[in-house]
């Protein structure tokens, strides 16, 4: 398997063992950074690796910090990245089987390096599950799917009665824009407005 990993200053160390675990058992691993113990920004390291991830460059990704969840939060942010955070072996392997997670964030101040070791084997070697956990990570694609924005991606927002009530209830504005499709029903509430 091909593995993305980065880290930051906190999880430099942890992630050096890591790697030579992965590469002992035979799997290709890319190095995203940092490259020392010396204080890095998380995201100049995990956003990139998460990037190519969710590209396809790559099988899975593992991502360490202090904690595992500012990891998890960047991580999440790129399409095609379904991140989670375990630090401890069952919920790694409950991430891979339930929620059919492809990068797996640690703690390295939460947990044990041997425990954490152990959360990225039992990790790598779950199977996503048949059944209802593929019918719950079908809905969790399509939330993604639904949410994902960008230059790339050509999105269009449907505007419906209900939209509008919100707006008005709490004085909010509402943004339309030539992609939006505004139903029927909010063209004749705007008709039937009075001055």
């Amino acid at each position: 398997m091909k593995i993305a990993l980065a880290s930051d200053h906190a999880g430099f160390r942890l992630k050096e063992l890591i790697a030579e675990d992965l590469r002992t058992v035979g799997h290709s691993t890319q190095d995203f950074g940092c490259r020392s113990d010396a204080a890095a920004d998380l995201s100049d390291h995990v956003a990139p690796a998460a990037k190519e991830l969710g590209l396809g460059g790559f099988d899975f990704g593992i991502f360490i910090d202090g904690a595992g969840y500012g990891s998890g939060m960047i991580a999440n942010l790129h399409h095609g990245v379904f991140a989670a955070v375990a630090n401890d072996p069952i919920s790694a392997k409950l991430a891979r089987e339930h929620g059919g997670a492809n990068a797996l964030c640690l703690g390295s101040m939460v947990a044990g390096e041997l425990t954490l070791r152990e959360c990225v084997k039992v990790f790598l070697a779950a199977q996503p599950l048949p059944g209802k956990y593929e019918a719950r990570r079908e809905k969790i694609r399509a939330i993604a799917e639904a949410n994902r924005v960008g230059p790339l991606y050509n999105r269009r927002g449907v505007l419906t009665v209900e939209d509008l009530r919100e707006a008005v209830l709490q004085r909010r504005p509402l943004i339309i824009d030539g992609q939006t499709v505004v139903t029927p029903s909010v063209l004749d509430a705007v008709r039937n407005l009075r001055p």
